[in-house]
């Protein structure tokens, strides 16, 4: 079985092309936006996919040595995410289905960070630490879903490190050489700061942690390098602490951590000591699919296609607020 796959969700327009057998990718194309100046502009953002999506398309067939009449199905991520940026996605997802007449499957962008994950590291049952731009959270598997066992009750670990960078002037770009300007900045610190540490059972909050260290950064006191260590090691270490937890409480074996916040090296080792006190296996996708990307989007269409899962083109509505625990997960079950 062969699924092409295509991920639209906020900054990344990619398209991906999987079989069901080694060795499973057989095209990754994508492109990226970066905006001019603060955030990620939705509007944008889904002006530049358009002017763009059927380059991707076109390279990631080539690539593949393909064309739509030779794939088994078309899969899509319809959210979480940024609406004006899913539209694009799921539009051309529906006219490629409707002309070709390939089964529509629809997917859950926090769900495909979790399949991609399983794929590349062998794990088959991880407690998964999902650390992104737009999602914090702490899930494994139960009864039929991917229940969350934590997860941040303001912003995201990703969004509050974006923020932070930009509002002390530091960036954009956010990432240089896939080291995070935080962890840049945060390297050439020395002196420990005082900041507020919220975990509440097991969840975490990032907003008053972003308050706090702008403050300290604008009374002009503080090296920046120095507040830039601090938060990052609150930030860090409330991840890892609510981890710990969550293995504590699931029993699970093995850790896995995706999403783009996994390509930090200092977070890394921070789980490599807690995954050898907890005596489990740490597994750490790799940065060049530890972001979005369409290869996600097509091995989870691919699995959820091999179980019957599809939809009607006309009936793929967008979600912007579709929670992975919401989401049937019949190839575990």
């Amino acid at each position: 079985m062969i699924v092409l796959g295509i991920e639209s969700t906020a900054h990344t327009f990619g398209v991906g092309v999987v079989e069901d057998r080694p060795p499973y990718i057989l095209a990754d194309k994508r492109v990226n936006y970066v905006p001019s100046r603060g955030g990620i502009h939705p509007r944008e953002a889904a002006l530049y996919f358009m002017d763009n999506a059927v380059k991707v398309l076109r390279e990631a067939l080539s690539e593949a040595k393909l064309s739509v009449k030779d794939v088994d199905g078309i899969a899509v991520a319809l959210g979480p995410g940024l609406g004006p940026c899913l539209r694009v996605g799921a539009t051309i997802a529906r006219a490629l289905a409707t002309y070709f007449r390939k089964p529509l499957v629809p997917v859950n962008h926090a769900v495909a960070h979790i399949e991609i994950g399983k794929l590349l590291t062998g794990f088959k049952d991880p407690l998964i630490v999902y650390l992104s731009g737009g999602n914090t959270m702490i899930l494994a598997f139960s009864d039929g879903r991917y229940r969350v066992f934590g997860e941040t009750l303001d912003i995201a670990l990703g969004n509050f490190m974006d923020t932070f960078v930009r509002e002390v002037g530091i960036a954009p770009p956010y990432v240089v050489n896939g080291v995070h300007k935080l962890d840049m900045c945060a390297d050439e610190g020395k002196n420990f700061i005082n900041l507020p540490y919220v975990v509440k059972g097991q969840d975490v909050s990032f907003s008053g942690l972003l308050t706090a260290a702008l403050k300290l950064f604008r009374s002009g006191v503080y090296d920046l390098r120095d507040i830039c260590y601090s938060v990052r090691e609150v930030a860090y270490t409330s991840i890892v602490e609510v981890s710990e937890r969550g293995l504590a409480h699931t029993k699970k074996k093995e850790l896995l951590i995706v999403g783009g916040v996994a390509a930090s090296k200092v977070l890394r080792t921070k789980f490599e000591v807690l995954s050898m006190l907890r005596g489990v296996r740490l597994g750490v996708v790799e940065p060049k699919y530890a972001v979005d990307n369409g290869v996600m989007i097509a091995w989870t269409g691919l699995l959820a296609l091999k179980h019957g899962v599809s939809v009607e083109p006309e009936r793929a509505y967008v979600r912007q607020r579709w929670r992975p625990d919401s989401v049937d997960i019949p190839w575990m079950s």
